[in-house]
């Protein structure tokens, strides 16, 4: 289920990056904006139960009990140096990722 999870989330991403600078999706794909929105929700949700003191940030340590690819990569998600990374900052890193494997 892990290793599952690095390939949905760089699909989200990527998927929501696409769709940012396109036109309205055509009626014949509500399964596709189904599946993106449900990997979207399971996301958030990893993060929101890793992010152990709800404050928006996770921090290292959080990062490495509940999200491991996150700890795997939180130096280049931290771009800030800030010592926690936020939901946005996965997902801009996601995006870059996805971006430069093209």
């Amino acid at each position: 289920m892990k290793k599952m999870i690095v390939p949905l989330i760089l699909c989200i991403v990527s998927a929501a990056a696409a769709a940012q600078g396109l036109p309205a999706a055509p009626a014949a794909a509500p399964a596709t904006n189904e599946r993106m929105a449900r990997a979207l929700s399971q996301l958030q949700t990893r993060f929101a139960q890793a992010n152990t003191t709800h404050d928006g940030k996770l921090t290292r340590e959080q990062a490495q009990a509940g999200m491991p690819m996150v700890a795997q990569h939180f130096d280049a998600i931290d771009t800030q140096h800030a010592g926690f990374v936020t939901l946005a900052q996965i997902e801009d890193f996601m995006r870059a990722r996805a971006a430069a494997s093209r």
